[in-house]
């Protein structure tokens, strides 16, 4: 990767236009060999999963006449990302068992071939991997576009479109744009000047209106239903910010309350949890510039493959085995977790965690 990076600072190349330059070539020598293409997102995909395959799939037909189709596993159930799929006509499919045997080629999207996170056959060859996350091992691919600094996954089509020549559609761009700004945390988690770059060049072409309404779609009842139990849930000790809420109506929410809850003044992390069918699906967020993340959450883990994430974002999700799925297990798994994680950050395992909100709560009421 030095070298690569030494290389393409003399050429006055920067990253993100690298592996843009990448993808265009790739594209340019398989053209419709490689046609049609499946587009496999990660499961339960984020705006940045979509934005990249909803721009891989029309740089692909547009440039070399590529048919494709895209699909993820699970729901998109976040209503900010069901805002975006609808205002910006944006054809995501669930995948079928048919699509694995009918597409002989595959592009897997913000994710990669030994992740746990996406329906793709492990042993199949894949023929294009585009991801921002550190690989467990070499992707079994025609082509892998990896860079774990790039903030969104969205930034490397983005240049590659910016390069093409390509019109770039108002709805392209304003996908792109919600995707880079959704994983890079408004630009917050942009660290590198191209990124910064890429993101001011697609932005003159999106349309803000419909970003503004994506950004601010109207919440359901149960939306509020679920944060007011995980506020009522949240359990405090030395910046760590903890909530289990139980039965939720899809996994997004468990990483949206995880957010919310790292607002909290004098917080350092939050840690949710949430079950949804017989999974226990867990973020943990950090505003420490020092953690690593994602390799905090693995160590929390029984299996480290099952976590993921990067730089101060971490997710993952684990079954809960057996047909007699009580309280009681969901319970011990919760705690379980909960007890590594005091370890792994080097806390007292029998820490005295405290009720934040509910003792404003009975302040409020006394006064």
């Amino acid at each position: 990767m030095t070298s690569s990076k030494t290389k393409m600072q003399k050429n006055g190349e920067n990253l993100a236009a690298h592996h843009g330059r990448k993808l265009l070539r790739f594209l340019e020598h398989k053209k419709d060999s490689i046609s049609p293409l499946l587009i496999v997102t990660h499961d339960y995909p984020d705006p940045d999963a979509i934005a990249t395959a909803l721009a891989l799939q029309y740089l692909a037909e547009r440039s070399h006449g590529i048919r494709s189709r895209i699909v993820y596993k699970g729901i998109i159930g976040r209503v900010e990302n069901r805002a975006m799929v609808s205002l910006l006509r944006i054809p995501v499919h669930k995948i079928r068992p048919s699509d694995i045997k009918t597409y002989e080629h595959a592009a897997l999207i913000d994710t990669q071939p030994d992740f746990e996170n996406n329906p793709y056959p492990r042993n199949r060859k894949v023929t294009l991997v585009i991801d921002q996350h550190p690989s467990v091992k070499p992707p079994f691919a025609q082509l892998a576009l990896i860079d774990t600094e790039c903030g969104a996954t969205s930034i490397i089509l983005a240049q590659a479109l910016l390069l093409s020549g390509l019109e770039i559609p108002k709805r392209i761009a304003t996908a792109l744009v919600y995707g880079i700004l959704s994983d890079t945390l408004g630009l917050y988690r942009a660290h590198r000047a191209d990124i910064i770059q890429t993101y001011l060049d697609i932005l003159p072409l999106c349309d803000m209106r419909a970003l503004i309404r994506i950004e601010n779609p109207p919440k359901s009842k149960k939306f509020f239903s679920t944060l007011k139990r995980g506020l009522q849930g949240a359990r405090a000790f030395r910046g760590l910010i903890v909530s289990h809420l139980g039965e939720v109506e899809h996994p997004d929410l468990v990483s949206e309350i995880a957010d919310f809850l790292l607002t909290y003044r004098g917080m350092d992390r939050s840690l949710c949890t949430g079950r949804y069918k017989d999974k226990l699906y867990v973020s943990l967020r950090s505003n420490r510039l020092t953690d690593d993340t994602p390799e905090i959450l693995r160590d929390s883990f029984d299996d480290r493959k099952e976590a993921g994430g990067h730089d101060m974002v971490a997710g993952g999700s684990f079954h809960i085995r057996g047909k007699d799925q009580s309280e009681e297990r969901w319970q011990e798994a919760e705690t379980l977790l909960v007890t590594r994680l005091l370890k792994r950050l080097r806390l007292p395992s029998k820490a005295e965690f405290y009720a934040p909100f509910q003792q404003e709560k009975s302040q409020d009421a006394a006064a």
